[in-house]
Formats: C-alpha cells, sequence, structure tokens
C-alpha cells in the first residue's frame, strides 16, 4: 500500500553507528563501533538507592512535572555549570530527552527548509541526521585539530548568513580534538560580529584526562546572547536515564520549552526525582575519576597497538579525553569497504565517511575505547592491527 508520507521523509536517515552495530553484535566480533561507556561501570547500587529513595518520597515524584524540568535538579544544575565557568539561571535551563532530544527542539523552533548550519567536518552524525530531517543545509567549514579556520569560517558567516554554528569543541566526536582557546575566542568574537547563535554540544567535557588541563566551555566565555550549552548524564551516570539538558538566551529556551510540550510533555520525572537524590547523596565527581583512570588506561592499550603498525601514512591525534580515536589509514583504503574483511577476523569500527557533511575521507575510521575492557582492546586491536597492518586484506 502507498502512504502519503511528508516530503521530509526523504531527508530522514538510518544512523550509520547503529546498522553497524548489528553487524558488530555477530558472536566472536569485539566492537569499536559503538558510542558507549562501559555497563560494568555504572553506579548501579547508588541508581537504585536513588530511585528507592524517589519512589519512597510521595506519590508526588510520579506525577506530571514541569515542562522545563523539576526546578531542585536545575538548581542542582546551575551549581554543576558554575563549576565550569557557565554562570546561567534555572529559569534558563531545559530539561532535555537526553541531549539529542535538546538538538531536536532547537532545530524545530529556529529552522525552516533551506536555512543554513556551518559545521565542522566531520562531526556529529546524530546531529547531521537531525538537521537533515528539517531540511536545512548543512555547511562544512575548513577545521584542523584547534577548530575551525577563522578565515573560513568568517568568509562563510557572511556570504551565507547562516541561522547556528553547532559545534563539539571538546573531546569531540568522532575525532576527539580539542579547539585551541584562540579558536574559541575567535568563534565567539565572529559571533557577536554577525549576531551568530552557537550551539554547543558537550556531552563529553567531563571525561578529562588531563586534570590540569584547562578547557573553558564556549557558554563560560559569552554572556548569555550567543551560545547555547547541552550536555548529559548519559556519558558519566547511565544512558537509560536519559536525561539532558541545555542552557542559553531565555527567549531560546522558552520555545524549545514550548515544543517540548508538543513532543512528550516533560522528561521522565521519575529519573528527575533520581538524579536529585544521585546528586545529593553520590559522590558523582569521585565516580567520574573512577571512569577517567579506566578510560585513559584503555586509550593508552588501543593507541599503543595502533603504533605497532609500521606505516607512516597511519596517522590519529591522541585523545585527551572523550571516548574516541580517529584514524586515518593510508588514502587508498576504502575503510567502508574494509569493514567486512575486520568483522571477519572479529573486530568492528565505524567507518568514517557517515560523518562528514560532504566529501568524505573514505580513509578514516572511528574507535571507541570506553566500552571494551583492556583485555578486549588488546585482542581485539591486535586483529584490526592485522588488518591494516596486511596490504594484501586492504581494499
Amino acid at each position: 500500500m502507498k502512504y502519503g508520507f511528508a516530503q521530509r521523509v526523504r531527508y530522514m536517515r538510518s544512523s550509520a553507528v547503529r546498522d553497524i552495530l548489528k553487524v558488530a553484535n555477530k558472536e566472536n566480533v569485539i566492537s569499536f563501533a559503538g558510542g558507549m561507556p562501559d555497563e560494568d561501570l555504572f553506579p548501579v547500587e547508588a541508581v537504585r538507592h536513588a530511585f528507592d529513595k524517589a519512589l519512597t518520597s510521595g506519590n508526588k515524584t510520579l506525577q506530571y512535572g514541569e515542562t522545563e524540568g523539576v526546578m531542585e535538579l536545575r538548581e542542582i544544575l546551575v551549581d554543576r555549570m558554575m563549576k565550569k565557568g557557565i554562570h546561567r539561571k534555572a529559569e534558563d535551563i531545559l530539561v532535555t530527552s537526553g541531549s539529542q532530544q535538546a538538538i531536536d527542539l532547537f532545530s524545530r523552533i529556529m529552522f525552516n527548509p533551506g536555512d543554513i548550519v556551518l559545521t565542522e567536518n566531520p562531526t556529529y552524525l546524530a546531529a547531521l541526521q537531525v538537521f537533515n530531517s528539517y531540511e536545512v543545509n548543512i555547511v562544512p567549514v575548513k577545521s584542523d585539530n584547534d577548530g575551525m579556520i577563522q578565515e573560513d569560517l568568517e568568509e562563510k558567516i557572511v556570504r551565507l548568513k547562516p541561522k547556528c554554528i553547532y559545534v563539539v569543541p571538546t573531546y569531540s566526536n568522532p575525532d576527539g580534538k580539542v579547539w585551541s582557546l584562540e579558536r574559541r575566542k575567535h568563534l565567539l568574537a565572529l559571533a557577536n560580529k554577525y549576531h551568530v547563535v552557537i550551539f554547543e554540544d558537550d556531552p563529553y567535557g567531563d571525561l578529562q584526562f588531563d586534570s590540569a588541563e584547562k578547557v573553558p566551555p564556549l557558554a563560560s566565555m559569552d554572556d548569555n546572547k550567543y551560545v547555547l550549552y547541552t550536555s548529559t548524564f548519559s556519558k558519566t551516570v547511565v544512558p537509560a536515564l536519559r536525561t539532558g539538558w541545555i542552557v542559553g538566551p531565555h527567549q531560546i529556551i522558552r520555545l524549545m520549552a514550548q515544543a517540548k510540550q508538543a513532543t512528550d510533555l516533560h522528561t521522565n520525572s521519575l529519573s528527575q526525582h533520581a538524579l536529585i537524590h544521585l546528586m545529593n547523596d553520590f559522590d558523582i565527581d569521585n565516580h567520574i575519576q573512577t571512569l577517567i583512570s579506566a578510560y585513559r588506561e584503555r586509550m593508552y592499550i588501543m593507541k599503543g597497538l595502533l603504533d605497532s603498525v609500521d606505516n607512516d601514512e597511519i596517522s590519529y591525534v591522541t585523545p585527551r579525553g572523550g571516548m574516541f580515536l580517529w584514524v586515518n589509514l593510508p588514502k587508498q583504503v576504502n575503510t567502508t569497504k574494509l569493514l567486512t574483511t575486520a568483522v571477519d577476523h572479529g573486530v568492528a569500527y565505524v567507518p568514517g565517511a557517515p560523518f562528514y557533511v560532504k566529501k568524505p575521507n573514505q580513509n578514516t575510521l572511528r574507535l571507541n575505547f570506553t566500552n571494551a575492557k583492556p583485555d578486549q582492546i588488546k585482542l581485539g586491536m591486535e586483529r584490526l592491527v592485522s588488518v591494516i597492518g596486511d596490504g594484501s586484506l586492504l581494499p
């Protein structure tokens, strides 16, 4: 039967990562494909205690709640963001069903078909999915390991008059890079000069391997005019809570809240109340340090085995935090085609092509080092090294 779908469904795409995970779930395949934390490091007892406490705090916990989120949780978020130098009011925070919903709600209120969004290239795959679903014209800005290149960014702002600049400047997905302070200042200066909104996506900022490193969020350098900042508890507590938040100019947050009313009324209240108890009773910062220690060790195991490949054409930037290692293989290699060979050898990754807006570098791939145990990483990387180190196996 033919159904009368809306024209916008033409722009909807399945997630390449989700599709690859189906392949990677084959028996005896060690997967570095998903962007998942290690479930064995989840604070299960603390979460259980928090939910028990929420359920025994009165039936109001189970009632409908404010669209903007439970006020006590928003006040906790104000305190946590203040530690990052982001000074905002609880009234300017919207609690969302994961930070992914924040991207969607923002897109819903901001974009008309054909509007321009500037992004890095490569960038977060799911953000590209959202923007495409709203028929946005996504334009990549030339970037290097320090962030967007100022000259190209300004030229495109002047010529294209974008509605928004979308960035993941801290331990980014997929390439794990960190913008320099100079590039952050340049971006903010251009946003102020040309009155362009910046959407700062920061799901990984807490997973900082060197505690002495100073990585100020863009939102901490803005006077609440141009930067929207979104983050999530998925990487530091558990993904199943599906609880994130966004903070920014009040007019934008207010409209996003209205859009959320038409979507799900409010984020899961029980999870929000549980999070309040968790944040009050559990040392979340100490837990994050446990995650950092484990993930840093795993990253170096992965890096060490990658370094064992005797090929000067293989390159990467050592992650300073986050969850991913982005690898450039020799230019003639197509990592999408190579994936089948890798899976046959018992290891999976995500090819880099889906993370690009245009003209993908087909020789790139993303590795996740947080979900596998050290011994799995060692075995999986030995398998991957055997594939990329053996010229006869390369497509």
